[in-house]
Formats: structure tokens, C-alpha cells, sequence
């Protein structure tokens, strides 16, 4: 058997609430299933999705992810299907593993309802750690105000870009909109973390006196 390349890992058995870091450049998954002949489904045909990315690009968009993010590009597309295929009962993890090439031009393999889901385990994972990361820094200190903003700007530009890529048309507005809140939020946080961290009852920051309520 030859051996994989120094800088990738070998394929393996990873558990549904585990890291899935083990996938090749071409965005392959565990336990590809063989395509199937069967009609697509009306919704699969219908799906504009990932429309502006070409066939064959994975390993584009998977190295432009692991430079800004800590989620791949299958766990990013496997994840917006399971948004996008959500029923009252559940996500249709076998409609996605099966039509996964039809629905996201650089997803060249089907993946059975198990490697779905563990695609899907691993990306809310990391976005659960990545969330508790970044607020740590929010609340802690760590960064300043202005630092702070620079962090939720590049952060922004980011999820805006992999929308777009996935189809959502944002208006200028909108965005501004989205981004002047986000800012509020963030500023907020930060002024009640600073009480928190503090026995006093005004900010030696800001100069903020916090009531016994707000504390």
C-alpha cells in the first residue's frame, strides 16, 4: 500500500462528535458510497447553491478555509446542506450524501447518511470552540476596543465572502446594518466584562459606573 503524502494524514474512522481533520485535496470523505443511477430529485436539480464556484476547485476552497477558518470545504458545504435540507423531522442526510455532487460542483464523491453526519458533528464542534475562543478574548482584556473592531471586521469579510460564494445577494445597506449592530453587541460585551473582572463599582477603563444589578 503506498503510503499517503507527508502533508496529509491518513483517512480514518473519526466518531460523530469528534474533529474530522482526515480528508484528501480532492474532498473526498469517509466512506464514499458509489453513485447511484436513480432520477435526481426535483429540490437537488433545483438547488442554486455554490453556483459561482467551478467543478474541481476543492482544493482551492479548502486551502482558503484553512487560512481563515478552522473548517473545511467539505464540512462547510455539508453544513449549509443540512440548513438548506432540514425537515419537521430532521436533516435528509441520505438525499444529501447521495446527490452530494449534483448539489456542490466541487464535491466529486456520495457520502453515506453517516459521513454526513459526522461532517456536519465536526463543523458545529469547531464552531462551538471558535465561538468560546473568540469571546474569551472579547470578555477578557486581552484586546482593545479598537482591536476588538479590527477582529469583528476581518471576521465579518470573511463570512460575507463564503455567503456570497454560496449565493446570497447582500445588499450595501444590509451589510452596513449588520455590521454597525454586531459592533454594538461586541461594545457591550466588552463594557459588561470589564464589570465583571472588576470589584469596582466604575470601569477603570471607560469610566462606566455599573449598579449593583448590572454587575
Amino acid at each position: 500500500m503506498t503510503p499517503p503524502p507527508e502533508d496529509e494524514e491518513p483517512t480514518r474512522v473519526v466518531s460523530p462528535h469528534e474533529p474530522d481533520e482526515a480528508e484528501g485535496e480532492d474532498g473526498t470523505g469517509p466512506e464514499p458510497q458509489s453513485t447511484a443511477p436513480d432520477a435526481v430529485p426535483e429540490d437537488v436539480r433545483k438547488y442554486e447553491r455554490f453556483t459561482k464556484i467551478e467543478s474541481g476547485t476543492y482544493g482551492r476552497a479548502n486551502e482558503f478555509l484553512r487560512e481563515r477558518t478552522y473548517i473545511t470545504a467539505r464540512e462547510w458545504a455539508i453544513a449549509r446542506l443540512c440548513a438548506d435540507f432540514r425537515t419537521e423531522t430532521g436533516v435528509e442526510m441520505t438525499k444529501i450524501g447521495e446527490n452530494l455532487p449534483e448539489l456542490v460542483p466541487f464535491m466529486t464523491d456520495t457520502y453515506t447518511p453517516q459521513a454526513v453526519n459526522q461532517a456536519r458533528a465536526s463543523f458545529e464542534e469547531k464552531v462551538r470552540k471558535a465561538g468560546a475562543t473568540f469571546l474569551y478574548g472579547a470578555m477578557s482584556d486581552f484586546f482593545t476596543a479598537e482591536e476588538l473592531d479590527d477582529v469583528m471586521y476581518e471576521s465579518t469579510e470573511v463570512a460575507k465572502f463564503l455567503l456570497e460564494v454560496e449565493g446570497v445577494d447582500l445588499a450595501v445597506e444590509e451589510e452596513m446594518e449588520a455590521e454597525d449592530r454586531i459592533s454594538t453587541v461586541m461594545r457591550e460585551v466588552r463594557e459588561h466584562s470589564a464589570a465583571l473582572r472588576h470589584d469596582e463599582v466604575c470601569c477603570p477603563e471607560c469610566g462606566h459606573e455599573f449598579g449593583v444589578d448590572e454587575k
